[in-house]
């Protein structure tokens, strides 16, 4: 698809017909995975293990539970270990979020995406 140019000529009915068809399935998935994603919950733990986050699909934090032993960390360090929780926690997130596109869209890469549109951001 992002392949070498084409003309619109050279593009087959049979060709169009699978594309469409293969819209129609991602558009009917999308609806219906919604509700999949609202459930996908990452976790991360700080080093010391005293502290573990949650975040959404969407990145939002849900919990920081920050043990008792934490609290006797200076507090440059109890912030480098949330940080460090909520970054674990967001990875796990986005690689449970991958998972479940791969997992309904055979053949559909999220990182291969992604890094496409990286790549043609820089090049505006």
């Amino acid at each position: 698809m992002f392949g070498p140019r084409r003309s619109p000529a050279d593009i087959t009915e049979a060709e169009l017909a699978r594309h469409a068809q293969e819209a129609e399935r991602i558009t009917a998935w999308s609806e219906q995975v919604e509700s999949d994603l609202e459930e996908i919950v990452g976790t991360g733990t700080g080093a010391s293990g005293h502290i573990v986050a949650t975040v959404t699909a969407e990145g939002k934090v849900r919990t920081v539970i920050i043990g008792e032993r934490a609290m006797g960390l200076d507090s440059r360090t109890l912030a480098e270990e949330v940080l460090s929780a909520l970054d674990q926690a967001m990875a796990d997130a986005e690689r449970k979020t991958e998972e479940l596109i791969r997992e309904n869209l055979p053949g559909f890469d999220p990182s291969g995406v992604a890094a496409l549109f990286e790549r043609l951001g820089r090049l505006s």
